[in-house]
């Protein structure tokens, strides 16, 4: 019940109308099911006995109400109605089964979505604390596998109305053979619940810690494919054995479950038809002779078990499948709780000047402040550098500024009007940001500059213009050359111009670079360099660097050392 209530409040309202609707169809399927099952024990007693329609009050209404003549039409009227009935039945089965499929696809796509525009809405802080595998995962893996528990619950759900409305109409033609059959089968369920349900649980969390490592292999090896080309031969065979290791284990994992998931419908149809041949020596024994005369009785527990079992035995597999997938309701049900951030789109302008009053900044869960009584002006067209020692506090500063991080003392204001959350989000949109590593994803030139923004060719010519690379994007296929996975296919200078100019193409009024030349040699390094300087003449440019040799365009440098920031005299 725990993981229902889970599930329950991952459902959205429109969502969870649409299943009750689903609910209200399992259970008109039941009771055609029911009906199935039921019409078979009249039709085989008229059938093998024409005698029962003259002597049955019920046979007889019928009979004069449709005006036969002879028994025999009757019987066979009845059988082609009951022919009919089944056509029925079948179609009714087929749409349910689309209605359950698709209800349960769309909610797959439908949390997906909710989980990936969390995860765009989650502040900053906290996707640097989450590992990127495992939101990849969560979104691809986890959540396709809460289809699979929805739709094990609808099915429970439905067969569970089966079993009642059959178990009621056994009751009726016999309550002591239904209550011995009852007996034996509760205690089959409960060896089942005790031995492999709880086996298919503790697999499920070994499932879900394999995913977990799977991923991880994956995005250390191929995001770092040529240091790994690189290493020693046993380096790369320890690799290929944690990954071997793993596969392994999730092939006996799942050899497991599959055989486990088989077991119970084996073991319930052993036992329950065992129970009907059992139950038919024993009458044959009892009445040592003919038992014509309970045959549609019998019949009729003969089908019903044959409709019961695999109903039983779905209700097992759906709980099963429940317990296997049960870390994944956990997982989907936590991230979605994930903080997030609630931005107002008020506009902010950016004219004179950015001005930080004794700013402190500490890392949640910290104590130590990264950032201690920061006081900076920022004027409009200023070029600035930050500089200092690794983990001085540079980094964060400039998330401050360019409002990924938020002060816990001190604010922020942009032309006197404080920066907030109501105007946060349109000031992030006036930065253009040049990282240290660029990702650039196996696509054409202009995709990766446009980087999802609408597509305008004549500004898109202009910033690969200004940042140097367009004469070298003619030699090959314009616009649309193919720059490969991680940008593999162009050099390390050729990806910080595209980064530049996907930086330039919305037209920020601010440039950031965070250590964005440090990567590459001296010569390359002073060339782009240039051509940044150059691009950013009428923009605001804030650099954080390493190297001296970067900063040597910019009007001001300040040092921080351990959190605290000063001017460098020097530059003055």
């Amino acid at each position: 019940m725990h993981y229902i209530q889970k599930l329950r409040q991952l459902l959205e309202r429109k969502t969870k109308t649409h299943l009750s609707y689903l609910v209200l169809f399992s259970l008109f399927v039941s009771i055609i099911e029911t009906i199935g099952v039921s019409a078979i024990m009249p039709f085989i007693n008229i059938a093998t006995n024409f005698s029962a329609i003259s002597t049955n009050k019920y046979y007889q209404i019928l009979f004069h109400f449709l005006n036969f003549s002879k028994d025999i039409n009757f019987v066979l009227t009845f059988g082609f109605i009951l022919i009919g009935f089944y056509l029925f039945r079948g179609a009714v089965n087929v749409a349910y089964t689309y209605a359950l499929s698709y209800f349960a696809q769309s909610l797959g796509a439908q949390l997906a979505i909710k989980t990936f525009n969390i995860y765009l809405s989650m502040p900053y802080y906290l996707y640097v604390n989450k590992n990127s595998s495992y939101l990849k995962k969560t979104i691809s893996i986890e959540v396709n596998n809460i289809s699979i528990v929805v739709t094990a619950v609808l099915s429970m759900t439905t067969e569970i109305f089966v079993i009642v409305f059959l178990y009621i109409l056994m009751l009726l033609v016999s309550w002591k053979i239904t209550l011995a059959f009852t007996a034996i089968f509760l205690m089959k369920i409960i060896f089942l619940s005790k031995t492999v349900t709880k086996k298919i649980k503790s697999i499920g969390v070994i499932r879900n810690n394999i995913g977990i490592n799977s991923a991880e292999i994956y995005n250390k090896t191929f995001a770092n494919f040529k240091q790994i080309k690189l290493q020693d031969p046993d380096h790369i065979n320890d690799i290929k054995n944690d990954f071997k290791h793993l596969r392994n284990e999730l092939c006996k994992v799942g050899t497991t479950y599959d055989t486990l998931t088989v077991f119970p419908r084996l073991f319930l149809e052993t036992v329950g038809f065992s129970m009907v041949v059992g139950l038919l020596v024993f009458l044959i024994y009892k009445q040592q002779g003919n038992i014509l005369y309970i045959l549609p009785t019998l019949s009729l527990f003969v089908l019903s078990l044959y409709r019961l079992l695999p109903s039983v035995n779905r209700i097992v597999l759906g709980y099963n499948a429940l317990m296997y997938y049960h870390k994944s309701i956990d997982v989907v049900y936590d991230e979605i709780q994930t903080a997030q951030e609630h931005l107002s789109n008020q506009p902010i302008a950016f004219n004179n000047q950015i001005t930080l009053s004794n700013i402190y900044f500490t890392y949640q869960g910290k104590s130590k402040n990264v950032l201690t009584n920061i006081s900076l002006n920022i004027n409009r067209g200023e070029k600035i550098a930050f500089v200092g020692e690794s983990g001085s506090g540079k980094s964060t500063l400039v998330d401050l500024i360019i409002g990924l991080y938020i002060p816990y003392k001190g604010n922020i204001k942009i032309d006197n009007v404080l920066l907030n959350q109501n105007n946060i989000a349109l000031w992030r949109s006036q930065i253009g940001y040049i990282p240290q590593q660029v990702y650039l994803f196996d696509g054409t030139v202009s995709n990766n500059v446009c980087f999802g923004r609408k597509l305008n060719k004549a500004l898109l010519k202009e910033v690969l213009k200004q940042a140097n690379i367009y004469d070298f994007l003619k030699t090959k296929e314009g616009l649309n050359t193919l720059v490969g996975e991680g940008g593999i296919q162009l050099s390390g200078g050729q990806k910080q111009r595209i980064a530049i100019a996907r930086a330039l193409y919305g037209e920020p009024k601010i440039l950031i670079l965070d250590e964005a030349t440090s990567a590459l040699d001296t010569k390359t390094e002073q060339k782009i360099m240039q051509e940044i300087y150059s691009a950013s003449k009428d923009k605001t440019l804030i650099i954080i660097a390493h190297r001296l040799s970067t900063i040597d365009g910019c009007d001001k440098v300040y040092e921080l050392i351990n959190g605290s920031l000063r001017l460098n005299s020097n530059r003055l």
